[in-house]
């Protein structure tokens, strides 16, 4: 299985594409696409869409993770992401990628082993887990690399292999 995760935004992107192997999961691709503040917001969502579309063309994903939304106390942000991930759902779905999405706290169990770790421990243990060669990595990347981790790992629970 290769799947496509994707930590949602709409000024920074984390895109990765992982997967499964044995004995451990393959970092394919991983990126931190970002899209200018200058650009009329439909104009940015436009190119999210496009990005997309480029990395299933280039990696032949089968399956898109994303992560659930996060609300702050920002609601203009909060919406704005929310259209963005929107974008992200029907770009994969369209390309008959299936969908999986996973709440922060999930990412959190799978990747760390604790519900309430830290962004730095989740990276730490990204790091251990797969072989990155890119050690500057954004943390959107990052994030993204957790959730596409959950997801074989959900996924290989789920199908007991």
């Amino acid at each position: 299985m290769r799947v496509l995760a994707i930590d949602p935004g709409f000024e920074r992107i984390g895109i990765a594409v992982l997967e499964r192997g044995v004995p451990r999961e393959t970092l394919v691709y991983s990126a931190c696409f970002t899209t200018s503040s200058k650009l009329p917001f439909e104009e940015r969502l436009v190119l999210i869409g496009k990005e997309i579309n480029r990395v299933i063309d280039l990696h032949h994903p089968d399956a898109l993770a994303v992560e659930t939304l996060f609300f702050n106390n920002n609601q203009k942000t909060a919406m704005r992401v929310a259209e963005a991930r929107g974008v992200i759902i029907h770009t994969g779905v369209s390309r008959r990628l299936a969908f999986y999405e996973y709440t922060p706290l999930q990412i959190k169990i799978a990747v760390a082993g604790y519900g309430k770790a830290s962004k730095n421990q989740v990276a730490s243990m990204v790091k251990k887990l797969l072989t990155i060669s890119n050690t500057a990595m954004h943390d959107d990347e990052t994030d993204a690399i957790a959730l596409g981790i959950t997801c074989l790992a959900s996924e290989r629970v789920r199908k007991g292999s």
